[in-house]
């Protein structure tokens, strides 16, 4: 058993330097922190809202730059400290045994199936590893692979059917068979880390008894394929890795991701399994918060996932996600959690929308005003303000990731240059319009599609 440095909950923590940092004073240390940064953004953008309001007026002058400065700066700022102040405890049990059983919901991935599950055969696990494949009902030749590669690789691999579409329907399915106390969910066309499990499993069984899910650590495994695929492997490397960070630290990570991340098996049943959504893995996780639980993240838990090349798929998959979050919302109400961590972690989705919106409706149309009739009512020089952070948070992360993750488990940074500034000035232009198509689907209660 390793030594371990401190607990991970809200007991007294001693770092090197003799400071005693409760995960409570963190919190509010960061909350101050970035309240100050508003306040100084506010006081030194005076001559933006007098320049904005001689043509909008006084009260959408205000509305406009806090949605594209100040709170997007208060975030900002907010996972900046949270950044800086964190530090990952040591796992106490490094090599744990414990029997689990993965979930993988399939539907028509005849193409990589055989890929995950060799992956899955390759882990260097000390427990034994229980696969429950559900086939979601597939037309192509899923079976078969699943049969091949229960043929060629030493595993124990349990093949189900479940007609009824839908992935909530498929992981239900499979959960009435689960007989151990741990439940991991991976995606079909996710592969793991050699390491990945037994790191998962690990955090699990050295935290707290009321710890019930932890998620995985999701990174990019196609970036090469092209110019949007390298993009979005610096939103999962930085943007999606620092966020749930700083979930981490205030125990409430706000997706237990289905893709990959280990569950109770108890408490999801006691929960009813997956909800019938698009984000059921959100509900999932925020219904778990709402039972006074809580919900850890390991980074060094890896799993290597395809994303969309095509900007249609791209946009339904995002659109997806920003829908799931709706449904999150609609289901567990931010102010009917228990902690207080967790009521400000998911109020933080309730300002999301009106970040996207203002991104989207006010962002950038100010910024072709500015390129093409050079007048900086809205994109303007006062925005210098609100990068540097967004800068700060990227660098603190990527050094993290790079040297904290990547060094340990023998992986390398990619070298995508191209695709980092192309994140940094486009991406986001991209993703808010999509965000907002996704919470209008869900307001007007428009058909689900998973796929």
């Amino acid at each position: 058993m390793e030594k371990v440095d401190y607990e991970y909950d809200d007991s007294i923590k001693k770092d090197k330097s003799n400071i005693y940092i409760t995960t409570k004073q963190k919190f509010i240390l960061s909350l101050i922190l970035s309240c100050l940064w508003m306040v100084f953004s506010y006081n030194i953008s005076k001559p933006w809202i007098h320049d904005l309001s001689e043509v909008v007026g006084p009260i959408w002058s205000f509305i406009i730059i806090s949605g594209v400065a100040y709170v997007p700066g208060l975030m900002n700022a907010f996972l900046v400290v949270s950044l800086l102040l964190d530090k990952q405890p040591t796992r106490k049990i490094s090599h744990p045994s414990e029997s689990v059983t993965l979930l993988i919901a399939a539907y028509n991935e005849e193409a990589g199936i055989y890929n995950t599950l060799r992956y899955v055969n390759e882990q260097q696990y000390n427990g034994n590893i229980n696969i429950i494949v559900i086939d979601n009902n597939s037309s192509d030749k899923t079976a078969s692979e699943v049969q091949r590669a229960k043929k060629d690789f030493d595993t124990d691999i349990t093949l189900i059917k479940e007609t009824k579409p839908g992935k909530f329907n498929a992981l239900n399915k499979g959960l009435k068979d689960v007989k151990t106390k741990y439940v991991i969910t991976l995606d079909a066309d996710t592969i793991i880390h050699k390491d990945a499990i037994n790191n998962l499993v690990s955090r699990m069984v050295s935290s707290p008894n009321d710890v019930c899910a932890v998620a995985g650590s999701m990174l990019v495994r196609n970036s090469r394929d092209n110019i949007l695929a390298k993009m979005q492997e610096w939103d999962y490397f930085l943007s999606i890795a620092s966020i749930k960070r700083m979930q981490g630290l205030y125990q409430g990570t706000l997706v237990a991701q289905g893709a990959f991340s280990i569950y109770k098996t108890d408490i999801v049943r006691n929960l009813g399994g997956w909800a019938d959504a698009i984000g059921e893995d959100i509900i999932l996780t925020w219904k778990i918060l709402s039972q006074n639980k809580r919900v850890y993240f390991e980074p060094k838990a890896i799993a290597f996932t395809d994303v969309p090349t095509k900007l249609s798929h791209f946009a339904k998959q995002r659109s997806r996600w920003a829908r799931g979050m709706i449904e999150g919302i609609r289901e567990v109400k931010p102010w009917q959690q228990p902690k207080v961590f967790f009521k400000f972690l998911t109020g933080i989705d309730l300002l999301i929308p009106y970040m996207d919106f203002s991104y989207t409706f006010f962002w950038i149309p100010g910024l072709i005003i500015a390129v093409f009739f050079h007048k900086y009512y809205i994109v303007g020089p006062m925005m210098i303000f609100v990068l540097p952070l967004t800068l700060v948070s990227f660098y603190i992360l990527y050094r993290y990731q790079a040297y904290n993750v990547f060094k340990d488990m023998n992986l390398k940074v990619r070298k995508n240059l191209l695709g980092l500034i192309l994140f940094l000035l486009t991406y986001q232009m991209i993703m808010s319009p999509v965000s907002l198509y996704g919470y209008m689907q869900e307001i007007l209660g428009l058909k689900r599609v998973w796929k």
